[in-house]
């Protein structure tokens, strides 16, 4: 089992290192460490440790719930072990208890709370859960802000239904009794802890489903969850950690060419990328500048795969002919990752309204196609004053 760590104060950081046997028994002792770590620059004169359980918990003696550590330095760390046992009457779930600190005599407690899980009966079934295959998860990266999904499969890998050890028969069962999945900063499951009483014969396997939720000011990275099962007994219990990725690349919108509009109108043209890792859907493209009026109002795009390219038209018209000032046009996009909905806005480029004069070039046109059929009209005169 990881460290579950809580920040107190400015200088303690308190965390349970480990507790043994994981889950801990009902009507049966377990061994709690309480790791205090002083991570500030001056030192602690006289620190206390207190533990203070909660039912189904109790501390094996009253005595026992306060140790004093005495001096702790800058960068150094104690650990005391408590011993709780687990009441008769337990339910199988989770239990909580405080751990209070003093950083002098006579100073102020300053309490945390943490859990510890407790299992049910052990069994003899011999079947092993497995996680089959890689966790699917919905979106497959996340992007900041984003809620979804993971799916587990675990697997009973028994091939028999019975096994001989030692000259005894056991079934190969397999049980669930808990499976839970732990965030990390930023990423917060939001789904209780799974608790089965079902069985799975050799080869069965069952699926289950975290929602989690990634804080809206999460670095970009790869961050690992913990994801731990109870089996049968303890000799069957399970962990893993399970990467998942955060990456906030999305749309990139490039002009592919000149954005400028001649006489009041024109097409502009733009590159729409997907620079995401996973596909994206209900891609959309938007311009706004004032005193411009773009068609269509929303270029759809529609589903985008990783990398994959769009080139995209849309025409603008300026609502006054006699406005020929730069405008600025605010470049949008909106997408989904998963079920997630997001509007961004790519950029703001400056469109250029430039005027162009029809007429000269109609002429200069006019005057090429009648200099082509005067000097076709030479060439037939000049043929037929030979032939004659």
């Amino acid at each position: 089992m990881g460290p579950v760590s809580a920040e107190a104060g400015s200088a303690l950081k308190v965390s349970v290192l480990k507790y043994e046997p994981v889950p801990a028994e009902i009507g049966q002792y377990v061994d709690v460490w309480i790791k205090v770590e002083n991570t500030g620059s001056g030192k602690s004169e006289d620190l206390s440790l207190k533990m203070v359980p909660e039912y189904p918990l109790s501390l094996d003696s009253e005595s026992n719930a306060i140790e004093n550590i005495g001096i702790l330095g800058p960068e150094s760390a104690a650990v005391h072990k408590y011993r709780l046992f687990v009441d008769e009457n337990a339910k199988q779930g989770v239990a909580s208890f405080d751990v209070q600190y003093q950083k002098e005599k006579n100073g102020a407690w300053v309490e945390e709370t943490f859990e510890l899980t407790i299992g049910s009966a052990t069994y003899e079934s011999k079947g092993n859960v497995q996680l089959e295959g890689d966790p699917s998860k919905d979106p497959e990266v996340f992007m900041p802000g984003d809620t979804g999904n993971i799916a587990f499969t675990l697997k009973n890998s028994a091939t028999a239904y019975s096994v001989s050890i030692d000259g005894e028969d056991f079934d190969t069962n397999a049980r669930v009794q808990s499976a839970t999945l732990k965030g990390v900063d930023g990423i917060t499951v939001v789904t209780d802890t799974y608790y089965g009483n079902g069985i799975l014969g050799p080869g069965e396997s069952m699926t289950l489903t975290y929602n989690i939720e990634v804080d809206e000011n999460i670095s970009d990275g790869t961050y690992y969850l913990d994801f731990s099962t109870i089996g049968s007994s303890h000799s069957y219990n399970t962990n893993w950690r399970i990467p998942l990725k955060v990456d906030s690349s999305s749309v990139r919108i490039v002009p592919s060419k000149p954005l400028k509009l001649e006489n009041g109108k024109g097409t502009l043209e733009f590159d729409v990328a997907n620079i995401h890792p996973n596909s994206l859907s209900s891609v959309s493209v938007k311009l706004e500048a004032d005193g411009v009026v773009f068609s269509p109002a929303e270029y759809f795009v529609g589903s985008m795969d990783p990398d994959e390219l769009f080139t995209i038209q849309i025409y603008g018209e300026a609502e006054s002919s006699d406005d020929t000032s730069p405008k600025k046009v605010k470049i949008t996009t909106n997408y989904r990752n998963g079920l997630n909905e997001h509007e961004e806005v790519i950029d703001v480029k400056d469109l250029q309204l430039v005027t162009v004069d029809e007429s000269s070039g109609f002429s200069s046109v006019f005057v090429l196609v009648l200099v082509a059929i005067i000097a076709g009209a030479g060439y037939f005169m000049y043929k037929r004053r030979k032939q004659k």
